[in-house]
């Protein structure tokens, strides 16, 4: 069955307003967690200069992904600079043995454990070239606070999932980011309480 989500289609324009100047001379991205595909899809279609490559943490979340895929292709939506996903988890040791001047990741972080994102913060820099960007969509606190009372109510229902997730404090991961080599560019602000983080790496 073709995966769907609803966030996907309704944050997808705007996402893609933010990231496309920014990737505009980006020519291999790495999306981490690619979910459903649905943004893979639609971003490697509006960038075709880009080789985007696709992964998630297990065999089962990437059968969805490749549907999105072939059916795009099937549809004569060119994603020919798509790549079909494959297996990372942030927890693995051994990441991939390649160069990307791009990771993207999106709605992920907050439904990672914190040894789960300093895991991330530190092999994902490791693949990116210097001056390479880390962007990083979706809710986080600043100052240990809600930036809404949307964002405390859906903080409960994950912790309610899974205790050890959670909206992540902004000041965290960027101490994180800058551990590993990386500098926050810029820091956007999206509908619904949502964020678009971009780093760039320095060293």
């Amino acid at each position: 069955m073709k995966p769907f989500s609803e966030s996907c289609e309704q944050n997808k324009d705007v996402i893609l307003n933010v990231i496309k100047p920014l990737l505009s001379a980006s020519t291999r991205l790495l999306e981490i967690g690619s979910g459903t595909g649905q943004h893979a899809v639609y971003f490697g279609h509006a960038m075709p200069h880009l080789q985007w490559y696709t992964s998630d943490r297990s065999e089962s979340s990437l059968g969805g992904i490749q549907i999105w895929l072939d059916d795009a292709a099937a549809n004569n939506v060119n994603v020919a600079n798509v790549h079909s996903p494959f297996v990372l988890d942030v927890m693995q040791n051994n990441w991939p043995v390649t160069e990307f001047d791009a990771v993207f990741m999106a709605n992920t972080l907050h439904i990672m454990s914190l040894p789960q994102v300093e895991a991330l913060f530190k092999q994902a820099p490791l693949l990116l070239q210097k001056e390479g960007l880390f962007l990083v969509y979706g809710p986080f606190n600043y100052n240990g606070q809600y930036t809404s009372d949307s964002n405390k109510q859906f903080d409960g229902w994950l912790k309610s999932r899974d205790p050890d997730s959670g909206i992540k404090d902004f000041a965290v991961i960027d101490e994180l980011a800058q551990e590993s080599g990386l500098k926050l560019q810029a820091d956007y602000e999206m509908p619904a309480n949502n964020r678009i983080l971009c780093w760039q790496k320095i060293i």
